[in-house]
């Protein structure tokens, strides 16, 4: 996106329960799996990428039997993984943001005021 680049994202996945994000990928496998069939969406590199990250993040998380008691380098891997598809799904998301807004300010409105990155957002206008 125009030269973003996020790099200085932490993950600290330590007293974190994993299972929880290896239940909700699995459970959305089907719906990314249709995101990347659409031809229209393979069209973006960046989307494709973000979404093999994605992907190869659940592999990661469901082929492990246990994720409480990982070792150290194993959880480093894990939290480099979920680095790299949550930079690459916040540069998409900015990306589409941007689009709104240049495009179509009444959506973007709604979407600035409901940002799933913060925690108090709200549909309210205040």
């Amino acid at each position: 996106m125009d030269g973003w680049r996020f790099s200085a994202f932490q993950i600290d996945s330590a007293g974190r329960d994993l299972t929880e994000l290896r239940a909700f990928l699995i459970e959305k496998r089907i719906f990314l799996l249709n995101l990347l069939e659409n031809p229209n969406l393979l069209e973006h590199d960046a989307f494709s990428e973000m979404l093999w990250a994605i992907f190869h993040l659940a592999e990661e998380l469901k082929e492990r039997k246990e994720l409480i008691g990982l070792l150290p380098q194993d959880r480093a891997h894990i939290e480099g993984d979920i680095r790299r598809a949550y930079t690459l799904l916040i540069t998409e998301w900015l990306a589409y943001v941007k689009h709104l807004r240049d495009a179509y300010p009444y959506i973007f409105s709604l979407v600035v005021r409901t940002n799933p990155f913060d925690a108090r957002a709200s549909a309210e206008v205040k």
